[in-house]
């Protein structure tokens, strides 16, 4: 969503500054009339995203010795049984009547946020959206580039209570996460601390002409997470826009407030931890194989190929999985006038299905709501199509198991005709498989080569000329430990 791509060296301390009196003291940290006069300024970009994750040993197979393997936290793991989430981007220039310009945005104020005005808001069925389309958690820009907040903040007026809209009470965090436990969906907030054409913050730092300090602006930014941490109940994912600089790169102090109010919180990302990573773009897909592994904790303000985001790394040594993230509207995160047409066809989000959950990646999908306040109808039918699609298509398997070691086989009550399989790893212990290959019993004691790959981790979904087998055996021809098969599953033709 929105972020640099490009790796880079990371930018150092910004414009220094000092605290106002009642900065640290609590409140806001600008009167009320200042903040809301400010503007916006600046240009440049960072890098990439980071990782976390606990290394375990744990033995190996046949020879009984100990190989060193990582493993997700529980937050990782929710976040990959999840599979797929989306995430709705609502913000000020939502109403201005213009086109969404992503370096206009990051720089040129809204001139009167009382445009923000939508007469038919209903969370509840942006939410309904979410589980028509078979996602786990849904998530909310609580705040983007224009600086605006969508809850009602008591250390930044530029806010909900600032509007007229529903006599300025209204809290669209608090309305989201509401809807989205009636529906069963986890909720999650994504987070916009990189820039701030309001306050004139561009790639963290505050520029001239901005009514705050750095300093000001860090400590804002950590009050402004408590308060989104603290009242909302459990959060599924916070997910930082563009990352967020760690205190000793000059940014504001948020981790320990993450850790401390939302300990099973999944994080996205700083060079301090990363629970999950970007895939390398923003199409819905990432390369095979795909590893949930990465070389190094943090990426950020490194020079990262994007083949190591997309492909991750079979020995790395931190637990660090996949997001494979695309805007349902192609390649538009906010609602537009007239681009219905954009919206992607049911073929091409089962493709991204297929390339990001079917290689060990979670698929988040961007949705747009409009002036209304609601998830426009082509934009709904289509998700709705999308879960249709994919619940009917892995709904019935003609066998199914699990299995311990080289070989797992299932077998279906006769001879079946097979064009897909599912199978997964037990990650929790981590991902051992590096080498398989998928065959069929096709007569008598013949095994006929279905399909073969590298990478399983969380779900692999192989797709393959229909035969018709009386057996389906998944042979693991290279492993670092012991092979844990979660489930082996295998399905009708597409």
């Amino acid at each position: 969503m929105e972020r640099e791509k490009k790796g880079g060296s990371m930018v150092r301390n910004g414009r220094d500054g000092r605290v106002s009196p009642r900065g640290r003291g609590g409140g806001d940290l600008l009167d009320r009339r200042s903040l809301l006069r400010a503007g916006g300024a600046g240009a440049i970009g960072l890098a990439l995203s980071a990782c976390s994750s606990v290394p375990v040993r744990k033995k190996a197979g046949a020879g009984g010795g100990k190989v060193v393997l990582p493993v997700p936290n529980p937050a990782q793991s929710a976040w990959q049984d999840a599979e797929v989430g989306l995430v709705f981007h609502y913000d000020l220039h939502v109403f201005d009547g213009k086109r969404y310009k992503q370096w206009v945005n990051r720089k040129t104020p809204i001139p009167n946020i009382q445009i923000f005005d939508p007469p038919e808001l209903d969370t509840d069925q942006w939410v309904a959206a979410a589980k028509a389309a078979g996602a786990g958690f849904a998530l909310l820009t609580a705040c983007h580039e224009t600086g605006f907040r969508l809850w009602q903040s008591d250390v930044n007026p530029y806010c909900m209570k600032a509007l007229e809209w529903r006599n300025g009470k209204g809290d669209l965090v608090r309305d989201f996460v509401e809807s989205c436990r009636k529906a069963g969906i986890e909720p999650g907030i994504y987070f916009g601390a990189r820039w701030n054409s309001h306050l004139k913050v561009l790639n963290f730092r505050v520029r001239p002409g901005s009514p705050l300090t750095q300093e000001q602006y860090n400590h804002l930014i950590e009050k402004e997470v408590e308060e989104i941490c603290s009242r909302y109940g459990d959060l599924f994912e916070l997910w930082f826009d563009g990352g967020i600089l760690s205190p000793a790169q000059g940014g504001p102090d948020v981790l320990p407030i993450v850790e401390r109010l939302q300990p099973r919180c999944l994080f996205y990302h700083s060079p301090q931890r990363a629970d999950a990573r970007w895939g390398g773009c923003e199409r819905g897909v990432v390369g095979y194989p795909c590893w949930a592994r990465l070389p190094f904790k943090s990426p950020t303000g490194r020079r990262v190929k994007r083949s190591l985001l997309a492909h991750g790394d079979e020995n790395g040594k931190y637990w660090c999985p996949a997001m494979a993230d695309a805007p349902l509207r192609n390649h538009e995160w906010f609602w537009e006038p007239g681009d219905e047409r954009k919206v992607y066809s049911l073929d091409a989000l089962v493709n991204m299905y297929e390339k990001s959950v079917g290689r060990n990646a979670t698929l988040i999908l961007g949705v747009a709501p409009d002036p209304r306040g609601l998830v426009p109808g082509p934009d709904f039918k289509r998700l709705e199509e999308f879960g249709k699609v994919i619940r009917k298509r892995f709904a019935e398997p003609l066998a199914e198991g699990k299995g311990r070691g080289s070989v797992t086989v299932v077998n279906p009550a006769g001879p079946a005709r097979v064009g897909q399989a599912v199978f997964m790893e037990e990650i929790s212990r981590g991902e051992r498989i590096r080498a398989y290959v998928l065959e069929g019993k096709t007569g008598g004691d013949e095994w006929t080569l279905l399909a073969e790959g590298s990478s399983v981790g969380h779900k692999r979904i192989e797709v393959f000329p229909p035969r018709e087998v009386s057996a389906v055996r998944l042979r693991v021809t290279r492993s670092v430990a012991e092979p844990l098969i979660r489930k082996l599953a295998v399905y009708g033709p597409v």
